[in-house]
């Protein structure tokens, strides 16, 4: 089953916010961008040059199936798109053994777009596990951010913070 991750009603509008988060309630309803209340943030997106940023969720609103089946693929939660970068991002609110489960949803995610799109024009690619229980850059092994990359062509961050450059 194709499905499209870049022309979707799940693509918000694009904004150029200094400063917005990404939120996930928890409650099974898609994730999104805000302004207006930092408590939900999971993830905080600094946008210093005000470059054109465009949200898109996936996870509850892009429902890819598993061949031959009802159930629904793993995804994470969204990705931003601007000028020559795509960044996934994946949202967690709890307090252990999460990188794990957040990695597998990102390197599924790619394997998914990887089926329907060529993203070759995407020059920047970059997978973010964010927690909002842990905002600080976690360190990672070299190699596992190695194997991430020759994996799926992805840089691996493991921190709340995205910065747009």
């Amino acid at each position: 089953m194709s499905a499209d991750f870049f022309q979707t009603d799940c693509k918000e509008p694009s904004r150029n916010d200094k400063q917005f988060g990404i939120c996930d309630d928890q409650d099974g309803a898609k994730a999104y961008t805000d302004i207006t209340d930092n408590t939900k943030w999971i993830a905080k997106v600094t946008n210093e040059k005000e470059i054109a940023v465009s949200f898109t969720a996936i996870d509850n609103c892009i429902i890819v199936h598993k061949e031959k089946t009802t159930n629904k693929e793993s995804s994470c939660d969204g990705m931003l798109t601007f000028n020559d970068s795509l960044f996934l991002v994946e949202l967690k609110v709890q307090r252990k053994d999460w990188i794990p489960d957040a990695k597998q949803q990102l390197e599924n995610t790619i394997k998914l777009i990887v089926e329907n799109h060529n993203f070759s024009n995407f020059r920047y690619k970059k997978a973010y596990a964010c927690n909002k229980k842990h905002p600080s850059f976690h360190t990672l092994e070299a190699s596992e951010k190695k194997s991430f990359f020759d994996k799926t062509g992805f840089r691996l961050d493991i921190q709340a913070e995205i910065v747009v450059r």
